[in-house]
């Protein structure tokens, strides 16, 4: 889960008349690939594969990136049977893998348990399919809607066991965003505690104006990807000391210099869903994270920052964390323009509710994209 980026997430398991006789999962960038790690096992083991069946989360590579093509190994061992949840949206994959081995005369079976193995591997397969990251906001809010207080207090409006599930979430993330608005609130870490990790996320902050304290508590020697419109060189070269790399790019509905639409952007400290002279395009932040091979990110956010993500369709999953409580006249969860009928309302399903101490989970998908991404992720 925590250490294949950027590749995908995937396992592999070797049966033969019922008995498991070698069991891989892919390692970091550079090492095996989990097929190739199923058939060490089964040697160390002393077991012959051929005739097996091979039970894989992905459909094996076929072109050569750090290692040599998966399909190919699997072929040499010969097995009766191949079993796949899902395909390789990669393009230089897309079904020849599978082509590959129905070529050797290998029964394959795919699409077995598909939205399971996507539901891990969203992030690449929204990657490669469309350019960018796997997005998700997470909220934490009163009953009636509210997150903090107008002088600013949220801390902690829900109880230890959702904010550890939280950080398990963050876990799973390549990337931490949030906004300045609360960097200058909360001057935040930005990391995973409490949570057995063997890598923590990398930190990111929307910052249009550079305006983020070279003293910050992000700043503490891990790289931070800082997103502005600003050219103020001499402030850029300060943090680029504390290994902040700063990243300038169009701004919303300003310079965006490729002609896509561009997205309504916040700090932190202005309403979404109006465009903001200097205020950082968020659509053209997500492309950029996608050519760094950035699978995943997870949101924590101001109203503003999370407004503006929603505003410019930058969000694909919710989870809201509510707690059994009422706040009254306090700060809401996201900074949205009104609207003048709800057929303009944004819409999630909700897929997953669960219990958290006294606080409650709500995950909630945007549909439309969970469909193209099983689309770009079907195995035939």
């Amino acid at each position: 889960m925590y250490t294949t980026t950027p590749n995908p997430r995937v396992g592999c398991v070797i049966v033969r008349d019922g008995r498991v006789i070698g069991e891989g999962a892919t390692q970091p960038p550079g090492g095996a690939h989990a097929e190739v790690g199923a058939l060490r096992d089964a040697a160390r083991r002393g077991e012959s594969t051929a005739g097996a069946t091979f039970y894989v989360t992905l459909e094996p590579c076929s072109h050569y990136g750090r290692t040599p093509p998966c399909a190919d190994a699997v072929v040499a061992a010969a097995p009766a049977r191949v079993v796949v949840a899902m395909g390789d949206p990669n393009p230089l994959v897309a079904g020849a893998g599978l082509a590959r081995l129905r070529d050797a005369g290998i029964a394959v079976t795919a699409g077995i348990c598909q939205e399971e193995a996507l539901a891990l591997n969203a992030g690449f397969a929204a990657r490669m399919s469309r350019g960018t990251p796997w997005t998700w906001l997470k909220l934490a809010a009163s009953l009636d809607g509210r997150s903090a207080l107008h002088n600013g207090m949220s801390q902690w409006i829900t109880g230890a066991e959702a904010r550890a599930d939280g950080h398990a979430w963050r876990a799973r993330a390549d990337v931490i965003l949030t906004g300045m608005g609360t960097v200058l609130k909360d001057d935040p870490q930005l990391t995973v505690r409490d949570f057995d990790l063997p890598r923590q996320p990398r930190k990111a902050v929307v910052d249009s104006e550079l305006r983020l304290p070279e003293n910050a508590r992000l700043l503490d020697g891990s790289e931070v990807w800082v997103f502005t419109t600003s050219d103020d060189q001499e402030k850029a070269r300060r943090l680029e000391q504390r290994n902040a790399r700063v990243i300038r790019l169009p701004a919303a509905g300003g310079d965006a210099a490729d002609g896509a639409p561009a997205a309504s952007a916040s700090d932190g400290r202005a309403s979404a869903g109006r465009a903001f002279p200097g205020r950082v395009d968020l659509a053209a932040m997500l492309r950029w994270m996608g050519e760094q091979q950035v699978n995943e990110v997870h949101v924590e956010a101001g109203a503003g920052l999370s407004g503006a993500l929603l505003a410019a369709d930058c969000v694909d999953e919710v989870l809201a964390y509510i707690a059994p409580v009422l706040l009254g006249d306090a700060a809401g969860m996201v900074g949205l323009p009104m609207l003048e009928h709800l057929k303009e309302a944004r819409r999630f399903e909700f897929i997953d509710v669960a219990r958290l101490g006294g606080d409650v989970r709500l995950r909630g998908r945007y549909m439309e994209r969970w469909q193209q991404l099983m689309t770009a992720a079907a195995a035939s």
